[in-house]
């Protein structure tokens, strides 16, 4: 009960203090509402002079007189403390000198009507009107709790400026409306949000709700009291929220110290039109009632529980001294089982649940001494046949377990090497079959036009196609060599930049782009080195290009080429074209040799599956992802130090994803 006791305090003054901060915040989310909402008044005051028949009729006639007199009219029923009309046909540089340069005035220049909180200097609040600098100037109080400081008065101004943009029939600026509102000592502005806030009836007896409005951490317009009747202009907010909110810029729902007291508190920073945080806005009520409460609460709630605690001790005295004695006996008994004896608990006299108990507790001990009797004779037997077919199952287990083991691998070896002898003997056969007679086809059509001369010239562009097709010939003979063979056409390996290598390859694809007008994107963002054979990646980035370049049939054709960091791994190389697509059944399968989605004799399905086999053996890949009529991305993932991967190695990778593309 006591542990209880602590705890409900502990509770109850948490939960408290959680609705009472529920609370401020709640009001500190109105005061912010309210003090936007009377900045958007203000520029609608603006805005319904400016659209007015009346003005807008005195402005085009030049009719300054009944200009003035709107304006004046508009000043001081609606209180503001500045309020102009700004003639846009001087100079726009005169304007800026002439009136306080903010972003919202350079706004309005271009036409965009704002409104925001900006923060005048002694000079620029007298250009204004002498008057209003007269009613800024502040001696600073010293204030307990408040960051050290040698300043002695507060001079500058904070000011809700609203600016609106007249515009003419075409739509051009023809003046501008520059009105103000003077928030120092601005008391009417602070009651009203208060009045907002803490309505009547919102807050117990003798708590007060306040409002301020700070500039840096000096009140200027406040409901705080300092002394009985007196505001308490000129203090400064305490160290502890001028860092929290000044500062880092965040806001503070907590206890705080205002001035002479504990408040519970909220404060927010107030943001310029620049976006600076150039003071604060302040919420909350006096804390000692809510304390004072909580804390009459409390001890009701204490004494509460001394009484119940007396009352719960009297009668727990009372009810041990029946059955304590029997409940003794038990706990012996018990105690004596644990240690292996066998005691009874014996004659009680009692008559009630407890006697009745106890002689139900010796005849469960003598059952229980029976059973535990023959549960350890059968345990003795059961044991010896539980491990003789344990240990049998066990063997019986591992050796299945080896035998499949053994079969995988094997199956497996047998797989990858014929598949691996198959691809081998079939590239060397087809080098052998088909180079030799290009050979030859190639040097009898050199020698027929030798002897022809100049009789050639009639047939020369059928000569030059069909050296073409020899040519395209050998060229799909070495590419099936290098996907069965690619350590015989690797070269040395380097640091390279890929940005400058993507240039590169880009101009041996430009002949491609005739006739189609294809817009190349470049996006480098990569500034990683790695180390790979040039040559092989260019391979790689060419073969990407042109199936790019093929699938591109739209008058707005376009490729992208992007370069990235891989996290620290190394850099990812993508080629995006908004072309025809992949089928999702085809996507599975194009890094497959001899897979190919062209017409029959515009491929030879052998590029992507080469590109694959180059970059996995030095421990990259690529992948591809694709919509079908929205165009597909190719990715490069390169490692900076490569992870060369056995030729062997890489061929049987490639088969075994054929393998199971095909099941």
């Amino acid at each position: 009960m006591p542990v209880a006791l602590g705890l409900a305090i502990y509770w109850g003054k948490n939960f408290t203090y959680e609705q009472l901060f529920l609370k401020v915040s709640t009001d500190l989310a109105v005061s912010h509402d309210a003090f936007n909402r009377i900045q958007g008044d203000y520029l609608n005051h603006l805005t319904s002079l400016a659209e007015s028949h009346q003005f807008r009729t005195a402005l085009e006639s030049g009719n300054q007189s009944s200009v003035f007199e709107q304006v004046k009219a508009l000043k001081d029923k609606q209180n503001f403390s500045f309020l102009k009309v700004i003639s846009t046909e001087n100079d726009q540089q005169n304007i800026l000198k002439s009136r306080r340069n903010s972003s919202s005035l350079l706004n309005a220049l271009k036409g965009h009507e704002s409104v925001g909180v900006e923060i005048y200097s002694p000079e620029e609040l007298q250009a204004e009107d002498p008057e209003l600098q007269k009613r800024v100037e502040l001696p600073i109080l010293q204030t307990p709790r408040a960051r050290p400081s040698n300043r002695t008065q507060e001079q500058r101004a904070m000011v809700i400026r609203a600016l609106y943009p007249v515009k003419d029939s075409r739509g051009e600026v023809v003046a501008l409306l520059d009105g103000g509102v003077l928030l120092n000592g601005n008391f009417q502005f602070v009651d009203a949000i208060r009045d907002l806030a803490y309505g009547p009836n919102s807050l117990p007896k003798g708590s007060i709700g306040t409002v301020t409005v700070f500039i840096d951490d000096v009140r200027i317009s406040t409901n705080v009291p300092l002394n009985e009747g007196e505001r308490a202009l000129g203090t400064r907010v305490s160290n502890e929220v001028r860092t929290k909110v000044l500062d880092n810029g965040s806001t503070w729902i907590d206890r705080a110290f205002v001035v002479n007291d504990w408040y519970v508190s909220s404060y927010e920073p107030i943001v310029d039109v620049d976006g600076k945080r150039v003071g604060m806005l302040y919420a909350g009520f006096l804390e000692k009632p809510f304390r004072d409460e909580l804390w009459n609460a409390l001890l009701a709630l204490v004494l509460m529980f001394l009484a119940l605690m007396l009352v719960s001790a009297w009668a727990a005295i009372r009810g041990a001294r029946r059955i304590f004695k029997p409940i003794e006996k038990m706990s012996n008994v018990v105690h004596a089982t644990q240690e292996g004896s066998a005691k009874r608990v014996g004659l009680i006299t009692s008559k009630d649940e407890l006697g009745t108990l106890s002689r139900e507790f010796d005849d469960m001990l003598d059952q229980l001494q029976l059973r535990n009797q023959e549960i350890q004779e059968w345990a003795d037997s059961l044991e010896d046949k539980v491990e003789s077919r344990t240990a049998e199952l066990k063997q019986k287990n591992q050796d299945l377990e080896n035998s499949i083991q053994l079969l995988r691998q094997t199956r497996q070896q047998l797989v990858v090497a014929e598949k691996l002898a198959a691809l081998g003997e079939l590239t060397a056969g087809v080098a052998h079959e088909i180079n030799n007679p290009t050979a030859v086809m190639l040097g009898n059509l050199d020698l027929m036009v030798v002897e022809l001369g100049d009789n050639a010239k009639p047939v020369q562009k059928e000569i030059d196609l069909v050296i073409d097709q020899i040519y395209r010939i050998k060229d799909i003979i070495n590419r099936l060599l290098q996907y069965a063979h690619p350590d015989e056409y690797s070269g040395y390996i380097n640091m390279i930049d890929v940005n400058l290598l993507i240039k590169d390859t880009l101009k041996l694809v430009n002949h491609l782009n005739q006739g189609k007008s294809i817009e190349f994107k470049m996006d480098f963002e990569a500034t990683q080195l790695i180390e790979i054979n040039s040559q092989e990646l260019q391979q790689v980035l060419v073969n990407l290009l042109v199936n790019a370049i093929h699938a591109l049939d739209r008058d707005d054709a376009q490729i992208t080429l992007a370069s990235r960091n891989w996290k620290d791994k190394g850099v990812v190389i993508s080629v995006t074209d908004n072309g025809k697509g992949i089928d999702k059944e085809h996507l599975a399968q194009i890094f497959n040799p001899f897979f190919s989605t062209k017409e029959q004799g515009e491929g030879t399905g052998l590029g992507l599956s080469i590109s694959y086999g180059l970059v996995r053996r030095f421990g990259g890949n690529i992948t591809a992802e694709s919509e079908l009529g929205e165009g597909s991305t190719f990715s490069v993932w390169l490692l900076s130090e490569p992870q060369i991967m056995e030729d062997e190695e890489a061929i049987a990778e490639q088969l075994s994803i054929i393998e199971e593309a095909t099941i």
